[in-house]
């Protein structure tokens, strides 16, 4: 097995990696890694795109423009930093900069983090691509960031040869319909595509999201659950639900970051299927930023946080579900900060993270 990594210079110390587990493999030995890509802020989703190239979403690193308080309490500053890298033998390339972004502003302890904006990719049949730019915010705040802070929890629709536009506004649909009631918020964040129907995972909202034909519709809203709270007593949990993927069976699989108190071993992978509640399909994980199928049918989970967001320890996992359940951690320790992934065709499997252990 061997894993390929891309890093990210300066304060913002992130990478992308890529890890080549072909299929068939008894994930019996270390992977090993090689640096395929630097200088990336934030990055997030991975895709294959028809040209074979790997593309990634940079959440960026906000800015010194208007800022707002998001629904985490943090105060984040617009900038357009946010961007979307190809990569390939070797080479790398911003195919799309200037995208709309907010972080902890420069005045902050950690300037640049907590950022959002391009958060994932899919590539449609056509070999036209979508981005999710995120916002983690009510979306009526948009307005006070200026002009560019219109193009915040919306999609991103874009040519490999040159041209993109914001298209469906995630937000307005929240702030219009808000399916899972109470607080009104939006961060569309991964995106997958279900038979011929474009989904999203808005972790804001608390809910999954169909696009079909420019028109957006809930399809799943996931129910607080409640968990001890960090005295003990028992507290309201949202799902934050992150990560969507079509599995074998052609369900919707969803998996869930959890919120606050963000307890280890409280994430969910869930199956959906229209008109159905969602079920639990496999439980135990902690802070879940990316799920994936392989070809032979097995579901990789991706924790940005094994031991918990509360911890304070960046150590994420890599944990590989065989059809018949059994479960293997690849590379135990070695993944920091994980920030999505996509498997190709022959069993690589490409991770954003920070840096290696």
């Amino acid at each position: 097995m061997h894993i390929r990594v891309l890093t990210t210079a300066g304060a913002l110390t992130l990478a992308v990696g890529l890890l080549v587990a072909p299929l068939g493999a008894t994930f019996s030995k270390r992977p090993s890694f090689e640096v395929i890509a630097s200088g990336l802020d934030n990055p997030r989703g991975i895709a294959i795109g028809p040209d074979h190239a790997i593309y990634v979403a940079e959440a960026g690193r906000g800015g010194d423009g208007s800022c707002i308080t998001n629904g985490a309490g943090a105060t984040v500053c617009f900038g357009r930093t946010g961007a979307i890298t190809r990569i390939t033998d070797g080479h790398q390339r911003r195919i799309l900069q200037g995208l709309p972004s907010v972080a902890a502003g420069p005045t902050a302890a950690a300037p640049g983090t907590q950022a959002d904006g391009p958060h994932d990719i899919l590539f449609e049949r056509s070999g036209r691509g979508i981005a999710t730019i995120g916002l983690g915010a009510d979306p009526r705040l948009r307005a006070s960031l200026g002009a560019g802070g219109g193009g915040l929890a919306r999609l991103l629709r874009f040519r490999l040869g040159g041209g993109a536009a914001f298209a469906e506004n995630l937000g307005d649909f929240e702030e219009d319909s808000n399916p899972a009631g109470g607080t009104v918020d939006s961060n569309p964040f991964g995106i997958a595509r279900l038979g011929s129907t474009v989904v999203v995972a808005d972790a804001g909202a608390n809910g999954v999201l169909t696009v079909d034909d420019g028109t957006i519709s809930s399809l799943v809203v996931f129910e607080n659950r409640v968990v001890p709270g960090p005295g003990g007593a028992p507290m309201p949990m949202q799902p934050v639900p992150t990560s969507v993927a079509e599995g074998p069976d052609g369900a919707l699989y969803v998996g869930q970051l959890t919120g606050f108190p963000f307890p280890v071993g409280g994430a969910n992978v869930y199956r959906v299927t229209p008109g159905n509640a969602p079920e639990v399909f496999e439980n135990g994980f902690t802070n879940i930023i990316d799920i994936a199928f392989d070809r032979a049918g097995a579901l990789y989970v991706l924790e940005i946080s094994h031991n918990g967001l509360r911890s304070g320890n960046p150590v994420g996992a890599l944990i590989r579900v065989a059809p018949d359940g059994a479960r293997t951690e690849l590379f135990p320790g070695a993944l920091i900060a994980p920030g999505g992934m996509t498997i190709a065709r022959d069993g690589t499997i490409y991770v954003p993270l920070r840096h290696l252990a």
